[in-house]
């Protein structure tokens, strides 16, 4: 019998240390199983995986992968562990565009009352008019419930609004907290417009307004949503970010603003991706980011006392669940991204946190998305606890190191814009839009060919799934959903789902016009186990454009395939099985599929010379392109 020593037990003293090279000698292993004759470094950089921005993702991380200590302590310079010295979880920050002013009532007093602790307002434009925001407010407590504005043009009137109504109800002026809203270049990023003198003099005034008599008040909000929707990268959002607030600093510190009262004016607002880590380190990189920009320019010059902080440095970050990644297709699985993209952003410190509702791009949220929506908040912050630890990521080799290479990579773009004279000048020649149009671009390359999947969309599609109708929302939103086109008009707005919705679209009106789906005939050769592995990904890909597919008889062969081809109801047909099987049967098979009428055939597997085989289906092929072009041939309105 073992005893264990008082002084406690090493659970790995019984085990001889590892080194890197048996670790990778061990990975060599498994790759060569997959035809992979690599050894040493070479298998382990054959894990790695290449992000955007230059980063690379290993495979392994250890303490020689931690950063070079600069991430200090939570509430202290550089922030990087967090704006406040202890965690006490987030703001559940609900958004509100209902233009009618009793109805946007109804939903944020529902809210507030169900785990919302804070309000973030689209007033004017597409929102409720600036006349009305006293209705849409009634019975809300503006001593306890924080508001955001989201005003574009109308800032300045609904700003004034909201003040007067303040004072109205009788609220204190030091008890009043929220943001105004106030983001002129983010304005002109999203429409196009050059940056009006009266935005910038409504910000200047807003601010000392707010420094003067509302001291838990900002005035402005350096937006990044109007980038991410464009397509940017990690690092061109947050040097975006930063390009923007150093413009706001010099703007109110020339007005006659400290840095310190400047740098207090400024809240940040960036998007929470379902990419988990990447998230968590954008946020962790932005503190780090700011604060350095607030010393270089002077911050903290008021305190008192060597190594004394006063948080005019910390950057208060708002984050919103990444418009980009939602899906209209199986909106559902829309929950699933919201959460881990909730969890990242309060796991990295953001002050304030947007879920947006699963149906938020198929128009006005109803009451249940909006529930959920709080509600994933409320789980993760009553039921899993994560308010409870503060940077909870912090330490992780992984997390240190990204975090690291990511700032290195937002600063180096930020520096870019400053020697192009600024963000506001940099957006007027259009470095920003075709450098994030270059970047889109490669992205959307990896979609098309489902090297970045979307599930529900790209992936695993429900042909059978029941649409979701939601009340149509305003025309825009701001700016209706577009391709980058360099027409001057300001950033568009991108989806991740977009190439697929088009072709989803052209099969809904096929459905509509003629009560049919377009469909493939899926030509199955020899027995389950050798067809289903590529028969499965057929049925992917088509149903992914739309497209459905018809697998009856489950099994054919020359003699039997024209009767089931002609039985299926489809004018093409995709031979799936394995490569053995196709050198014995697929140029039969496929010449008695032309006989029966199929005006294209195509093959699952890597492209090979077969007779009467028209095409390829492959992981990795332009799968847009494939299904566009099926649709075409199958006559599916454009």
């Amino acid at each position: 019998m073992t005893v264990v020593p008082d002084d406690g037990l090493s659970l790995a003293a019984e085990f001889p240390d590892a080194t890197r090279d048996q670790w990778q000698s061990l990975v060599a292993g498994v790759l060569r199983k997959s035809g992979k004759d690599v050894s040493g470094a070479a298998a382990e950089e054959a894990l790695a995986t290449a992000l955007e921005d230059g980063l690379v993702v290993a495979p392994l991380y250890t303490a020689g992968n931690t950063a070079d200590g600069t991430t200090g302590f939570p509430g202290f310079a550089p922030y990087l562990r967090g704006a406040a010295p202890a965690s006490t979880g987030w703001d559940v920050r609900q958004r509100h565009e209902r233009p009618e002013a009793d109805r946007c009532n109804e939903a944020v007093l529902a809210d507030l009352e169900n785990g919302v602790t804070s309000l973030w307002l689209a007033v004017g434009g597409s929102g409720v008019p600036v006349t009305d925001l006293a209705r849409a407010l009634d019975g809300v407590y503006l001593d306890l419930a924080p508001v955001a504005l989201d005003a574009g043009a109308e800032t300045g009137a609904a700003a004034r609004e909201l003040l007067r109504i303040y004072d109205a109800k009788g609220v204190a002026p030091d008890v009043v907290r929220g943001t105004l809203g106030a983001d002129p270049i983010g304005l002109s990023a999203r429409t196009g417009e050059p940056v009006a003198e009266s935005d910038t003099a409504d910000a200047v005034e807003l601010a000392k307004l707010c420094a003067d008599r509302y001291p838990g008040m900002r005035a402005l909000t350096v937006d990044a949503l109007p980038y991410h929707e464009a397509g940017a990268s990690a690092a061109e959002e947050l040097g975006c970010s930063l390009a923007t607030g150093v413009a706001y600093l010099r703007l109110l510190t020339e007005a006659g603003l400290s840095v310190d009262a400047a740098c207090r004016q400024l809240e940040f607002r960036y998007a929470a991706t379902a990419d988990q880590f990447l998230t968590v380190a954008k946020f962790r990189a932005a503190r780090r980011l700011w604060a350095r920009v607030a010393e270089a320019s002077g911050a903290g010059a008021e305190a008192s006392g060597a190594g004394a902080a006063t948080g005019a440095a910390a950057q208060v970050q708002h984050a919103v669940t990444s418009p980009v990644m939602m899906t209209r297709r199986d909106p559902y699985v829309n929950m699933l991204r919201t959460t881990i993209a909730c969890l990242a952003a309060g796991v990295a410190g953001a002050d304030a946190v947007t879920v947006l509702p699963f149906d938020h791009e198929l128009g006005l949220p109803d009451a249940f998305a909006r529930r959920i929506a709080r509600n994933t908040s409320s789980i993760l912050l009553e039921e899993s606890h994560l308010g409870r630890v503060t940077d909870p990521a912090g330490g992780s080799w992984y997390v240190e190191q990204l975090t690291d290479e990511l700032a290195h990579a937002a600063w180096a773009f930020f520096q870019e814009l400053e020697r192009a004279g600024g963000q506001e000048a940099a957006l007027r020649s259009g470095m920003v839009a075709d450098r994030i149009a270059a970047t889109w671009a490669a992205r959307g390359k990896k979609l098309a060919r489902r090297k970045e999947p979307i599930t529900g969309v790209s992936e695993f599609p429900n042909l059978a799934e029941t649409p979701v109708v939601r009340e149509e929302a305003a025309a825009d939103r701001i700016r209706p959903l577009a391709r980058h086109t360099g027409d001057g008009k300001g950033l568009p707005r991108v989806r991740r789902d977009e190439a697929y919705e088009a072709l989803r679209a052209r099969s809904d009106a096929q459905l509509a016009a003629t009560g049919a789906r377009p469909r493939v005939f899926l030509a199955a050769l020899g027995p389950a186990a050798a067809h289903t592995p590529r028969a499965t990904f057929a049925s992917n890909l088509f149903q992914a454009g739309g497209i459905e597919p018809v697998h009856d008889p489950v099994s054919v062969d020359a003699t039997t395939v024209g009767s089931a081809f002609a039985a299926s109801g489809a004018t093409v047909a995709c031979l799936c099985s394995s490569d053995e099987l196709y050198a014995e049967q697929a140029e039969a098979v496929a010449e008695a599929l032309r006989t029966a009428g199929a005006t294209r055939v195509y093959l699952a597997g890597r492209p090979a010379e077969y007779a009467q085989v028209d095409a390829y289906v492959f992981a990795g092929c332009d799968a847009p392109a494939v299904l566009s072009s099926a649709l075409d041939l199958m006559g599916a309105p454009a």
